[in-house]
């Protein structure tokens, strides 16, 4: 009897465990950006710079905040992807974010993002950068969108290894959209 509890028990826990930890499926879209085509040039650091307008559906209903991150894993820097975009404190009501967001930290407008965080990118500066590979082939920049089921506690300044270590265990949605962008070298 007692190896049949515990065989409860540990199905319970680690079965519980193994269900929290796989996120729902959240769509990722955008006005200009298209999965596996080419970032408009004013979206990249060869143009105005400015944010892309991203859009997510499919949230769980248990969703408290959403987080997002951009980054080239085609970059290695410091062991890990370049970084060009983390946002995090997302109200759980937001719907994706506008286009053309200001470098703020923290933003203030539009009313629906009030709060919400741009940390620091791999520039090591709160708000978006956009591509700026080095000629020669294209890179793939992934926007991962985060449901999460928890309000988040970090503070202007946190960095995509502070805000993966604090979504740990709190994940239940995840959807990503892939752009790509190539520089051609000069001839």
């Amino acid at each position: 009897m007692r190896h049949v509890v515990y065989a409860f028990v540990l199905t319970t826990v680690f079965g519980a465990a193994a269900f929290a930890q796989t996120p729902a499926a959240i769509t990722v879209t955008s006005a200009t950006l298209k999965a596996n085509e080419t970032i408009p040039t004013d979206h990249t650091a060869d143009g105005k710079n400015l944010s892309p307008a991203l859009m997510w559906s499919g949230a769980p209903a248990a969703t408290k905040q959403f987080a997002m991150i951009m980054d080239d894993p085609d970059a290695q820097f410091g062991g890990g992807n370049f970084v060009h975009w983390v946002v995090y404190k997302i109200p759980a009501a937001a719907k994706g974010l506008p286009a053309g967001l200001p470098m703020d930290a923290t933003l203030t407008a539009p009313p629906e993002l009030a709060g919400t965080i741009q940390g620091l990118s791999g520039f090591r500066r709160a708000g978006y950068r956009g591509p700026a590979p080095p000629p020669g082939k294209p890179h793939h920049y992934t926007f991962t969108a985060y449901a999460l089921d928890t309000e988040l506690t970090l503070a202007e300044g946190a960095n995509k290894a502070d805000l993966v270590k604090a979504m740990e265990g709190h994940i239940i949605g995840q959807g990503s959209l892939v752009s790509i962008y190539e520089r051609v070298p000069k001839q």
